[in-house]
C-alpha cells in the first residue's frame, strides 16, 4: 500500500538523493499521516487515547510529516474527524540521536542500548548484514550517518 503512494527511494529502486524540491528522495508523502491514521482508527475501536511515534525534528531528514507542527494539526484533525480525544506523544521531538541513545540507557541500562543496537536499524537500505558499533546499516545513507554520529556523540559524552 505505502508503494502506491509514489516511487520514492524506500519503496523503489531510486537513489538517495535531495530532490527537486528541497527534500530527499526518501521522503514517502503521507506516510506517518497514514501511519497516525491508522493507528488512531484502531485506538478508536479499542479505546485507546494515546498514539507514539518516534520521530524528531532535531536531527532529522527533513521530511514534512515528522515536523512538531504536523503532528500537532493531524492531532486537532483526528479528534475532530472521529470524535475523540486522542494524544500524540513524541517523546523524542526534541532530542537528537545522542540524547535518545542516553534516554535509552537511563531508562532500561546497557540491557536497553544493546537490545536497541541488536533488534533495531533505521537503514535506508534495508542492511541488516553489515554490523556496527551503532547497529545494523549500511552506513552511508543519511539514516545511518544519523545514527552512527549520535552514536559516537552518545558515546564520547559518557564518562
Amino acid at each position: 500500500m505505502i508503494k502506491a503512494l509514489g516511487k520514492t527511494a524506500l519503496t523503489g529502486d531510486v537513489e538517495i538523493a535531495m530532490g527537486k524540491d528541497g527534500l530527499p528522495t526518501t521522503f514517502v508523502p503521507g506516510r506517518n499521516i497514514f501511519f497516525f491514521t491508522s493507528a488512531a482508527a484502531i485506538a478508536y475501536r479499542r479505546g485507546i487515547k494515546h498514539l507514539v511515534g518516534g520521530m524528531c525534528e532535531t536531527d532529522y531528514s527533513g521530511y514534512p510529516d515528522c515536523r512538531d507542527d504536523t503532528l500537532k494539526s493531524l492531532q486537532v484533525s483526528l479528534n475532530l474527524g472521529l470524535d475523540a480525544r486522542f494524544i500524540i506523544d513524541t517523546p523524542l521531538m526534541w532530542r537528537d540521536k545522542a540524547a535518545t541513545w542516553a534516554l535509552a540507557e537511563a531508562l532500561g541500562g546497557a540491557a536497553l542500548v544493546d537490545l536497541i543496537v541488536e533488534e533495531t536499524h533505521s537503514c535506508y537500505r534495508g542492511d541488516r548484514a553489515t554490523r556496527h558499533d551503532w547497529g545494523y546499516g549500511c552506513a552511508a545513507c543519511p539514516a545511518c550517518k544519523l545514527r552512527a554520529n549520535g552514536w559516537a556523540r552518545y558515546k564520547a559524552a559518557r564518562p
